[in-house]
């Protein structure tokens, strides 16, 4: 399917997914890089020896709890089997953690974070909106695919009964990390509106906008992450289907309609501008 690709000035022709996708894929994998090599010299230099040695047996906890959970479940995940697998004692678990709870939703932050970085890498692509949307879009695409079990901790965690016994702060967190990504998404939607790329409705939100690419991709995500009959209903490839390519199909249609609008006359413009694009 084709692209139009713009550059920051003037659009500059047509183009393929094969021909953009290796040059934002690049693009993100070699700023998270450089993210996470930056975040390890920053705990480094900003913590103490104490705080080290602390916040590295929290990782290894998370690291012998992550696998139990996606192979055995919540009810497999219990705190003197991972305290017996790290032969430290329970009390030593309790320490960093009140309840396995707290673990599960410990293990959805550490990849929220890493989604929170893609987003940020995606969005500090020098180009348009629409660019730096389908940046967002392989942005998400890549930590599917690098972080799978990440649905299926979430699923867990959005029980009430487990979301609940996490602490406020853990949560917060998570809300926090969640409400990045959205502002990050919005902004780009913004921005777009500023330069007359894409109109809303008065009643809708840039978040309302995103919300719904959101709710799209993310259940796509999830049932391609837990579902293992997909090729048994004839998906072959379920990342080219309609739903993650959305924010593409967006951004063109936004762009196309733009142009379109230009050459109606001005009652049929006025006419047509409760539709989003235009």
């Amino acid at each position: 399917m084709g692209l139009f690709a713009y550059s920051k000035r003037q659009p500059v022709g047509l183009v393929t997914d094969s021909f953009i996708r290796p040059q934002f894929r690049s693009f993100l994998q070699a700023g998270l890089a450089k993210i996470d090599e930056w975040s390890i010299i920053g705990q480094m230099n900003t913590l103490s020896r104490k705080q080290r040695e602390i916040q590295e047996r929290e990782n290894r906890i998370l690291e012998v709890s992550r696998p139990i959970l996606l192979r055995e479940g919540y009810h497999g995940l219990r705190m003197d089997r991972v305290a017996e697998q790290l032969e430290y004692s329970k009390g030593t678990i309790y320490n960093h953690f009140d309840c396995k709870e707290e673990i599960i939703i410990a293990l959805a932050i550490q990849t929220t974070e890493k989604r929170l970085q893609l987003f940020q890498q995606a969005a500090s692509f020098q180009g348009r909106p629409r660019e730096r949307m389908v940046a967002i879009r392989i942005a998400t695409e890549l930590f599917v695919m690098s972080y799978p079990e990440h649905f299926l901790v979430e699923q867990i965690i959005r029980g009430p009964s487990i979301w609940e016994k996490a602490s406020e702060k853990r949560r917060n967190t998570m809300r926090s990390c969640e409400s990045r990504c959205m502002g990050i998404v919005a902004g780009i939607v913004r921005d777009a509106i500023a330069r007359n790329d894409i109109r809303l409705p008065a009643e809708m939100t840039p978040e309302d906008l995103v919300f719904g690419l959101w709710s799209l991709t993310y259940g796509a995500h999830t049932i391609i992450k837990t579902t293992d009959s997909l090729s048994e209903l004839g998906i072959a490839k379920p990342f080219y289907s309609s739903p993650p390519k959305y924010p593409t199909y967006a951004g063109r249609l936004s762009m196309e309609t733009a142009k379109h609008q230009a050459r109606l006359p001005r009652r049929r413009r006025k006419d047509q501008a409760r539709g989003i694009f235009g």
